[in-house]
């Protein structure tokens, strides 16, 4: 493994993973979990060393906080709290508030209307990395920006490209001011989780209820939602684990994988513009759709080295990849810091 030279001139740094609630229980780990292990360390070391100011994290969540009956597009929270969901971790997170004030303001100039949550609910798909890449939910400043990726009709990735870009254009002018941004995103790649989290339209009618309005539909509560969500990866861990359950059900398509890391990596992120999301749902299941995430922290991280005359260029860039049906998702890791 080489990683670059830590940092703390740098002005920003990039972190992306996947995540996933099995990652806490798996029955079984992959063959590639010591490599993955090794890769979280090292992420943790260049995060030591850099000594970021602040976490600017793209995220989505998995009904944690957002439901149907109002789901932004895009939400930058002033404050923040993360719910006790498999595989993540409860607890306040940090969040700077007249920061995410300042960001918000920023991106209404440059034409963009985010929601504001004053109290915003996140999961394991921020907790999860958090711990495992840094060690604590609430080690540093974070601000969270949802990114509705999940619900129809569903987003094109040029969006949330250019949302990144304008985030990356109030980051770097913080850096002029000498402030460090580690930049941060989580899920995908290709998954297909839909047994967990079905698709609109398609769930019964007490987990609907849930997914439309959260415990106010009155079909189940908070905890009845997390009881069944860790009861039911529990048993799907089983189900991988005695061969119910395989990587083709989870739509892993590692071709497709691999094509998105080298465009991400070299920084071709307006050639995945106008992929179709329902085409991308039915090569590489719906949890690629998260893949708005990468795009957003890269498209912003990017744009803080044009902004700063830094490099981020794809050979001070670590990548990863795995097939890792024991975590219920294809596993992939980039992480760097400008030079």
């Amino acid at each position: 493994m080489t990683t670059n030279t830590p940092t703390t001139a740098a002005p920003a740094m990039f972190g992306c993973v996947s995540h996933s609630p099995l990652i806490a229980i798996r029955p079984k780990a992959p063959p590639q979990e010591p490599e993955i292990l090794a890769h979280c360390e090292a992420f943790r070391a260049q995060v030591e060393a850099f000594r970021p100011d602040r976490l600017l994290f793209f995220t989505n969540n998995h009904f944690a906080g957002f439901h149907y009956a109002n789901m932004p597009a895009y939400c930058v929270g002033t404050a923040a709290q993360a719910v006790p969901d498999l595989g993540g971790a409860a607890g306040e997170i940090p969040v700077p508030s007249a920061d995410a004030i300042a960001l918000i303001e920023h991106l209404r100039r440059e034409g963009f209307d985010p929601g504001i949550s004053y109290k915003m609910s996140v999961d394991h798909a921020v907790s999860q990395p958090l711990l495992r890449l840094i060690g604590a939910i609430d080690r540093y400043p974070l601000i969270p920006v949802f990114i509705s990726v999940f619900t129809p009709p569903l987003m094109r990735f040029r969006r949330s490209r250019l949302i990144g870009e304008a985030v990356g254009r109030w980051i770097a002018a913080g850096a002029a001011a000498g402030t460090r941004t580690l930049i941060m995103g989580s899920g995908g790649i290709s998954h297909h989780p839909v047994r967990y989290f079905p698709l609109m339209g398609t769930a019964e009618p007490r987990v609907h209820g849930y997914q439309l309005e959260g415990e106010r539909g009155g079909t189940m509560t908070d905890e009845q939602w997390f009881t069944r969500f860790a009861d039911m990866h529990i048993e799907g861990a089983e189900m991988v684990l005695d061969g119910r359950r395989t990587a083709k059900d989870m739509r892993f398509n590692e071709a497709f994988d691999r094509d998105f890391l080298d465009r991400l990596c070299a920084g071709d992120l307006a050639s995945m513009d106008d992929w179709d999301p329902a085409e991308l749902v039915a090569k590489a299941g719906v949890g690629a759709l998260e893949l708005h995430l990468w795009i957003a922290a890269m498209a912003a991280y990017r744009t803080v080295a044009g902004a700063t005359g830094s490099e981020a260029a794809e050979s001070s860039l670590v990548r990863y990849y795995a097939a890792t049906p024991e975590y219920g998702t294809a596993y992939g890791m980039v992480y760097g810091l400008m030079t």
